[in-house]
């Protein structure tokens, strides 16, 4: 499930002094309360400016919190913070947001959150963004062995054991680069220690509630926090969810049966615009001349930095935004017709190629999933279960069982997931595509029941990872709704409330910006 934030990278290389207005519902004694731990806690933060030049209120800080928070007195580590003051005389507390990952840096998301809002619902709150442990600018930052997506890299099909040897070296070599480099560090890089210092983040801002908006991996997180703390739990999001059942060897196969529909999709999108890239009108077709390329490229990777392996990376960001479907299908056509394989080379630059962040990111995100819960041991039962898949769903299946394969070989022992099932969270808020690929529909369905009173908004049809703070008018009503009075939509049937998804996107010659679909899409974690 690889992470977002790699692609961000890519495309554009995937934030004092008011009078408080307690929230309707608070009564008298919390406000009390409340100013008394904000004036008391808030000194332990030391906000300076940090505004870029697309987020010029952004306000940052960093927080040491335990290693091992069972042990207070020991070894601290830190977390870097981002915030945008509220503006509003009606101030309704910190709202932490998380991009996903595990292992996605979410300092620039609370700009990007506090500027997507509307504006009179983001000026009543603080928009607080984190590196969660070992990611970006917190300390330390993990890199386990820079350079390991580095072209090209054994085909992912393993059809000969050569190939499969080859693909096993790497894994278990990554493993073992994190255990010789981080062994004291290991044990404590896991979703439950993060949630922890969530709440860290909660005393320091002196609040407490905290409120909470997650997209992708970071809607498992905010369950969890909900599952252990439900009673400092104010209002809950999250958009795009992981089924928290299936954490993560299930998911993860679960994942590419949703990445193949959508790269059908794709094609389908490819057929209808046949006048424009001239690869035909059927789809079964052009999927065809995909395959044939991925094994041109296999036996001669485009100038010596695109092979097989490198083609999936390229075309996977597809399957999370289909804003994308542009760029990669001008890429897909000038290969074909053209003989040209430079724009593929450009594609895989913008939307694939890992830097020192994507190391950092992947390095954070194998150790989060391999310490979260159990995976096979057993290499054999890995083969067995993604050539099974493989069958029905090739586009991405060893893609992603590689990019997960650490986890047969991981060096520290696993915990067991947590049951975030809750029946003592408030009203929490869902968003769910239809065709999201990252995190397939299911999970928000299971999401929905396990958290009594939470409210499903479903974009039907919809196939991007991320959905609100998009352009879908609908679905972004709901949000600053709830963010504003608390109140969700309630229906009758499995969701509370439908939007139509916006309208896939057209041809077009510009080169890819680091708009909102840029941005959000790098900002998100999680492969998805």
């Amino acid at each position: 499930m690889k992470k977002r934030a790699a692609a961000l990278c890519g495309v554009t290389a995937v934030v004092a002094g008011m009078i408080i207005a307690v929230p309707a519902e608070a009564s008298a004694g919390s406000a009390t309360a409340q100013r008394t731990t904000q004036s008391a806690d808030t000194a332990r933060l030391t906000w300076k400016k940090c505004g870029t030049e697309d987020y010029p209120t952004l306000q940052c800080a960093s927080l040491k919190v335990p290693l091992d928070h069972s042990n207070p007195r020991g070894k601290s580590i830190t977390l870097a913070l981002s915030r945008v003051p509220h503006t509003s005389k009606t101030y309704q507390g910190p709202l932490l947001v998380n991009p996903g990952g595990p292992g996605g840096s979410g300092l620039t998301l609370a700009g990007f959150v506090a500027s997507s809002l509307p504006k009179e619902v983001a000026a009543q709150y603080d928009v607080i963004g984190f590196d969660p442990r070992g990611v970006g600018a917190s300390e330390p930052a993990l890199d386990c062995k820079p350079g390991h997506f580095s072209p090209v890299r054994p085909d992912s099909v393993p059809t000969t054991g050569a190939i499969e040897q080859a693909n096993l070296n790497r894994a278990r070599g990554f493993a073992r680069a994190c255990s010789t480099k981080y062994a004291g560090l290991l044990p404590y890089i896991d979703t439950v220690s993060a949630v922890q210092d969530m709440d860290a983040i909660r005393r320091a801002l002196g609040a407490t509630k905290l409120n909470y908006f997650g997209y992708s991996y970071g809607t498992y997180l905010g369950a969890v926090y909900a599952k252990l703390y439900p009673e400092r739990v104010r209002r809950l999001v999250l958009d795009s969810i992981v089924d928290p059942t299936g954490v993560w060897y299930d998911d993860n196969l679960a994942q590419d049966y949703a990445f193949n529909s959508r790269h059908q999709a794709f094609m389908a999108w490819v057929a209808k615009h046949n006048t424009t890239y001239k690869l035909g009108t059927d789809p079964d077709k052009i999927e065809a001349k995909w395959y044939a390329m991925r094994a041109a490229l296999a036996k001669n990777p485009a100038d010596k930095t695109v092979g097989a392996s490198e083609l999936e990376d390229t075309f996977l960001p597809g399957g999370y935004y289909n804003g994308y479907w542009p760029y990669l299908a001008e890429a897909f056509a000038a290969y074909v017709n053209d003989k040209n394989d430079d724009p593929l080379v450009q594609a895989y630059e913008n939307f694939a190629a890992v830097d020192a962040a994507g190391d950092n990111g992947y390095s954070i995100y194998t150790s989060v999933q391999c310490r979260d819960a159990a995976w096979p041991r057993s290499w054999n039962q890995w083969r067995v279960d993604n050539w099974a898949v493989h069958a029905k769903a090739p586009f991405m299946t060893w893609n992603n069982a590689w990019y997960n394969a650490p986890c047969a070989f991981w060096p520290v022992d696993t915990l067991e997931p947590v049951d975030v099932s809750n029946d003592s969270v408030p009203p929490a808020l869902l968003f769910q595509a239809t065709d999201d690929a990252a995190t397939p529909y299911e999970g928000g369905v299971t999401v929905h029941h396990l958290l009594r009173g939470s409210s499903l908004v479903v974009e039907q049809g919809g196939g991007n990872h991320g959905i609100t703070l998009g352009g879908n008018t609908c679905l972004d009503k709901h949000l600053a709704t709830y963010l504003t009075t608390g109140k969700v939509p309630r229906g009758g049937g499995e969701a509370d409330a439908v939007c139509e998804a916006l309208p896939d996107p057209e041809p077009q010659s510009a080169k890819p910006s680091a708009s909102r679909g840029a941005t959000l899409h790098g900002l998100l974690g999680y492969r998805g």
